[in-house]
């Protein structure tokens, strides 16, 4: 092999490593974009010129965009859509495309998923409530993509920013909102126990409640998944209790919602019989009937904050702190009022 065939050999991730940038900032020069500064695409280029690089001519249908990729768990829910309406939005404006994937923890789709962000030299992942196993986070390391969590499920990965929502202080504020109304029996349905988000709202209706002196009752706690069907289920359960309470905290809107169709079904009315709370403030509750109290988590900005953050790691702008958590609040619809004697809970 002579030396000419050797230089051509030299890879991208080779030229990031000893330029000492990211893989998608090499791409950027090698691609012509113009989103670089100059010193750094001066030291590329040069570096890219002592090495012999030569770039591969594109197949057909090859793509040279930016690209960021969003990988949820599940895709099945409108708070999804409301993560991927912020992602989309930033970028839109720094003119990258966003490619959007589910995992559904199915035995290989990560791997399926991997083997697809290699081929299309993603910029950066956006890694939404799902985990990957750590083989694939060291495959991201070593192609140089950034990672940005958002809600990480389980420990959060290591070096990778984080961004979250005031979850405990969002439970702990839906909860104060029904204990200052009057209720003492306060319902509350679980999300994913695997979500540090969920196991923060429930510590916060905990916390809500022993600074008002009421006692935990875990009779009151009953599990949920975020869906409508958990919130049905999960209400029927606690209606079935010789002492039914006098409000539902449900970890999420779609389960609050599931609660209203089981209170409905027994003839039982909100909150005239029974004030319910949601979690995220979805653009659907406030039509819901009646307009649902909730605690509004702002996905969109999360998943514009997210973006962000992946593009500037992308230029090899580090971030100003490693974990973000975004202000939820209390929004006070017309689902919730004073407790009154229920009626039969079999009715």
């Amino acid at each position: 092999m002579d030396g000419v065939d050797a230089q051509r050999k030299v890879t991208i991730t080779e030229i990031a490593r000893e330029a000492g940038v990211s893989v998608p900032t090499v791409s950027r020069v090698v691609n012509g974009r113009s989103d670089v500064s100059p010193g750094t695409r001066a030291r590329i280029e040069d570096l890219l010129h002592r090495h012999g690089y030569q770039r591969r001519p594109p197949g057909p249908g090859a793509r040279t965009a930016a690209l960021l990729d969003l990988v949820f768990n599940d895709l099945d829910s409108p708070w999804a859509v409301e993560i991927i309406r912020g992602v989309e939005e930033v970028a839109h404006e720094a003119g990258v495309g966003t490619v959007v994937s589910a995992i559904h923890d199915r035995a290989g789709a990560a791997r399926e998923w991997m083997t697809n962000l290699r081929a299309r030299a993603s910029d950066g992942v956006i890694l939404v409530t799902s985990v990957l196993e750590s083989g694939l986070r060291d495959e991201l390391q070593r192609l140089g993509v950034p990672l940005v969590v958002i809600d990480p499920a389980g420990t959060p990965v290591p070096d990778a920013p984080t961004i979250g929502a005031t979850n405990w202080a969002g439970g702990m504020a839906a909860t104060e909102h029904l204990l200052e109304l009057g209720h003492r029996r306060i319902g509350f349905i679980e999300g994913p126990p695997r979500l540090l988000c969920s196991r923060a709202r429930l510590d916060g209706y905990r916390a809500a409640l022993d600074v008002a002196g009421v006692p935990v009752d875990d009779a009151l706690i009953v599990p949920g998944d975020f869906y409508h069907a958990a919130g049905f289920a999960g209400c029927d359960r606690l209606l079935d209790l010789d002492e039914p309470p006098t409000a539902v905290f449900a970890a999420s809107d779609q389960m609050a919602l599931g609660a209203i169709e089981a209170l409905r079904r027994r003839g039982l009315r909100v909150p005239e019989d029974l004030s319910v709370v949601g979690f995220d403030d979805l653009p659907e509750v406030r039509w819901s009937a009646p307009p649902l109290t909730t605690v509004r988590q702002p996905l969109a900005d999360m998943g514009k904050l997210a973006a962000r953050t992946a593009l500037d790691l992308a230029r090899s702008v580090a971030p100003a702190a490693p974990r973000v958590d975004l202000a939820t609040e209390l929004v006070v619809r017309a689902s919730t009022a004073e407790p009154s004697t229920p009626k039969s809970r079999n009715e």
